[in-house]
């Protein structure tokens, strides 16, 4: 396959997006940044948080992960439905009846300014290392395939990069979300084709119909879904509760997340958004996992050598689909598998500037408290601060490949995952109890708990009979959160009564 048609079509992609984002982005405000002028329909937000919750790492991960975990990954995704249950029913109606832009201003108003902050930056730190990380995994898979293969003319990783971001800093420089609403709805639609159709080429090349399809995937070792070892990451309860308390953390409690959810104009707009959102995130992931299984049939099948690492013991799993789509199967399925990355890819890191950007903005800077400075000195502020979240990304990924490793990012994503547990402490707090917080205390909270959780998790197998913690670790985190707010509980002061003479 020509690495010049690959470009080529990524480019073309990338003239898509432009469009998009000069049609939407004509007399844009701050109003159109923050909140799309509360004019967002549903639908879009919802097709559009799609290519939010899928990012690269899941285009590749999910379906490479089928030959050694089948189609566990589902235990999770149902948990994910009825996390979204509690987030329609529970924290939009907050959200919408505080009418916030920032989400973390509900802690300012719970608890106190330095809370909020404490919220903003585990926000800001988780964001900036998942959006870094997924970047250079997609990045690292296109230059590998792409870049590196043009004859005669090499392109390094550092320039490849650096076009990337500028390009997504390009269409979500002005409008923000009322730009990124569209652009994402387009992205999560080549998204799924690049999924749809790499299994129509896989059954193109093996003369396979849906009927043979569904019968070899329920025949194969790959399609076991639930698990009942309780000691095993696998196991169905730990896998369930966790998909719903990630749901409820990482969407719930995740600017990035919440800022479209925000923008439409009622609340009762915003829950049909979630609900027929979490329904066809169901259908889409049981696609990534048929897809899965259906690589593997065809590795098998078809006598070629898995892809496998240095030792040739393990298998190298994020490789198994982009090896077989752009090596077996075709010019077609090279290109669709291409732009079903891109589309991944950008779909969940192009917002990150945004909402990123705003949580600056307001939650630790609170530019927009300050009436002193001109609209037009904080719109300038903000193109400030989109930009250097956009420089600062570029620099997380060259320092990543720098390190030259690539299991420090599969590391640096699980430490990111840490930081949602004391947002999920926090709002449960303020949702629960109605005492007040020493204020200036809740920033050791959240420091103690991920620190408690990070031994947990690593002698979890030998405190508790082999017990591992897999995706329970969320619950975990913000539980011993939650715990510790309790040691840092606001005293009433005592109403002492006066005698009064008579």
């Amino acid at each position: 396959m020509s690495s010049l048609l690959v470009i080529s079509c990524i480019l073309g992609y990338f003239g898509f997006l432009l469009v998009i984002a000069w049609i939407t982005s004509r007399n844009s405000n701050s109003e159109s940044y923050f909140i799309g002028n509360k004019a967002s329909p549903w639908y879009a937000v919802a097709f559009g948080m799609l290519g939010d919750s899928l990012s690269g790492v899941t285009y590749i991960s999910v379906p490479g992960a089928v030959g050694a975990n089948g189609f566990s990954y589902m235990q999770l995704v149902l948990g994910y439905f009825f996390g979204y249950l509690i987030i329609s029913h529970v924290l939009l109606p907050l959200y919408y009846r505080m009418n916030l832009l920032s989400i973390y201003t509900y802690l300012e108003t719970r608890f106190g300014r330095i809370t909020q902050k404490t919220g903003a930056f585990y926000f800001i730190l988780s964001r900036v290392l998942g959006a870094a990380g997924r970047l250079f995994l997609a990045a690292g898979v296109i230059q590998y395939f792409v870049f590196d293969r043009i004859e005669g003319f090499h392109i390094p990783f550092a320039v490849s990069v650096s076009v990337i971001i500028a390009l997504m800093l390009v269409y979500t420089y002005k409008g923000g979300i009322k730009t990124l609403v569209w652009t994402d709805t387009f992205q999560s639609l080549f998204l799924i084709l690049g999924v749809v159709l790499s299994i129509a080429a896989i059954m193109n090349h093996t003369g396979w119909n849906i009927s043979d399809v569904v019968s070899k995937i329920s025949a194969s070792e790959y399609s076991k879904t639930f698990f009942g070892d309780w000691k095993a990451a696998s196991f169905f309860p730990k896998q369930f509760l966790g998909g719903i308390f990630i749901a409820v953390t990482m969407t719930g409690l995740d600017q990035n997340m919440m800022q479209k959810n925000l923008s439409m104009k009622t609340l009762g707009e915003a829950q049909k958004n979630i609900f027929w959102f979490s329904i066809v995130l169901i259908i889409v992931n049981i696609f990534f996992l048929a897809l899965g299984a259906l690589l593997y049939l065809y590795y098998n099948e078809n006598g070629i050598a898995l892809p496998m690492d240095g030792t040739a013991t393990k298998v190298i799993t994020d490789k198994v689909f982009p090896n077989l789509a752009l090596n077996h199967l075709g010019v077609f399925a090279g290109l669709v598998f291409i732009i079903g990355l891109t589309a991944a890819t950008f779909s969940s890191a192009d917002s990150v500037l945004t909402t990123l950007t705003t949580s600056m903005y307001i939650d630790m800077l609170e530019l927009d408290k300050k009436g002193h400075i001109s609209e037009q000195k904080k719109n300038k502020y903000r193109h400030i601060i989109h930009i250097s979240f956009a420089v600062l990304l570029w620099l997380v990924i060259l320092i990543f490949d720098a390190l030259n490793d690539s299991a420090i990012i599969d590391t640096i994503l699980k430490v990111a995952g840490y930081t949602y547990g004391p947002l999920l402490g926090l709002f449960a707090f303020g949702l629960l109890l109605k005492k007040k917080l020493m204020d200036k205390m809740v920033p050791l909270v959240c420091v103690i708990a991920p620190a408690l959780c990070y031994l947990l998790s690593t002698y979890s197998k030998d405190w508790f009979g082999g017990y591992v913690i897999g995706n329970d670790l969320i619950i975990w985190n913000g539980l011993l959160t939650f715990l510790g707010l309790l040691f840092i509980v606001k005293r009433e002061p005592e109403i002492v009564a006066t005698a009064v003479k008579g």
